[in-house]
């Protein structure tokens, strides 16, 4: 691939620049919520820094309709063909060819992404693993100068995440980084997950504060289900279930699956479409139930709320579940007859639920390590 590029000029990252550190881009993807909003995230606590931060869309740099294709594909697999995609995650991961095949494939990616990058870019972050795939090889062969970082946003690495190349991988867990370390990558650091600091700072907030700014019953048990911001998986069945335990009342959230939300109108629960405050939603509820997308799970567990990993979605989402049962950090159910003492074991645990201080490296701050020796 590099002897493709060689009439490109060299070097057009890592000029001048008038910001303190210079330019930092963040590259990400708006496929699903998660890796749009860990890079929202960092671009605000980059920016309080007084930093200047550049936000691209990888997929908006795909050829033609492909960006458009490459999202409601994906989308439609995860809805329909949840099997299809579980094979291709799982074949993706077995083989390093096919890791080769998808960075053959974005060749036509390299000179949109290099004309994106401005010429005074001190450092590139990337939070969605194709866009490594591309800046991995171009900082190989020397046509970006300026540190490559990349932030994991599951917990499961997975190896289309792996690239040459890349400087520096984050990950929010011991169990990631060494995921990480036996695929090939290195250096791995562990961080703070990149979530809102309301999702901590909610615990100020009572939770019959929180349940009367959403109409929830201030009185008894609340099990909030997520499923991310497409609400994809066996969400129906997973409200049925909880339901029938007896001993929580579940708080559904469709996302903005309106097909979802329909079907789900006559639910005896409650059930929500888009929320844009989810630290106060969760603040309300006794327990979270979530299906392993690393974005949803991430907040759960910033909030201090006690969570249960349960029917996760096909690829990415049993792959979290399956680290994340190894961590302890949530309780994976795998049927529902366990549903019922789970979540009982849990509730008793809900009551101060603050998730006191977290001694993680904070993003921003590796950030800044990176530009140091720049200076």
């Amino acid at each position: 691939m590099v002897d493709d590029w060689t009439e490109v000029t060299l070097g057009r990252t890592g000029g001048a620049s008038n910001a303190p550190d210079g330019r930092i881009v963040v590259v990400s993807a708006d496929i699903g919520a998660g890796h749009d909003a860990a890079a929202a995230e960092l671009e605000r606590r980059l920016t309080d820094q007084g930093r200047q931060v550049d936000r691209l869309n990888f997929l908006s740099l795909l050829p033609g309709p492909l960006d458009v294709t490459v999202r409601e594909s994906y989308r439609g697999m995860l809805r329909w063909l949840p099997w299809c995609y579980d094979a291709l995650f799982s074949a993706t991961g077995r083989s390093p060819a096919s890791v080769q095949l998808l960075r053959a494939a974005l060749r036509p990616v390299f000179r949109r992404m290099l004309a994106r990058l401005p010429p005074d870019t001190r450092a590139v972050v990337t939070t969605f693993p194709f866009a490594n795939q591309i800046l991995g090889p171009m900082r190989v062969a020397g046509l970006v100068n300026a540190p490559l970082v990349t932030y994991v946003t599951d917990f499961a690495v997975h190896p289309t995440w792996i690239a040459p190349g890349v400087d520096l991988y984050c990950v929010v867990h011991e169990l990631s980084r060494q995921q990480a370390i036996a695929g090939g990558s290195a250096p791995v650091r562990v961080v703070r997950p990149l979530v809102n600091a309301r999702f901590a700072a909610s615990a100020q907030l009572s939770a019959q504060a929180a349940r009367r700014q959403f109409g929830l019953p201030e009185q008894g048990r609340l099990a909030l289900i997520v499923a991310g911001s497409w609400g994809m998986g066996d969400v129906a069945r997973t409200a049925t279930e909880v339901l029938a335990t007896g001993c929580v009342e579940p708080v559904v959230v469709c996302g903005r699956n309106q097909r979802l939300y329909r079907r789900l109108r006559r639910f005896p629960g409650h059930v929500l479409g888009w929320v844009d405050d989810m630290p106060t939603l969760m603040r309300a509820a006794d327990v979270v139930v979530e299906n392993a997308g690393g974005l949803t799970c991430q907040e759960a567990l910033a909030s201090g709320r006690p969570t249960i990993t349960y029917r996760p979605i096909a690829g990415h989402g049993r792959a979290n579940a399956d680290l994340l049962s190894r961590s302890a950090l949530t309780s994976y159910i795998d049927s529902a007859q366990r549903l019922r003492p789970a979540l009982t074991e849990l509730l008793a645990a809900a009551e101060g639920g603050d998730p006191g201080a977290d001694a993680r490296i904070d993003m921003a701050g590796v950030v800044a390590d990176v530009l140091t020796p720049m200076r």
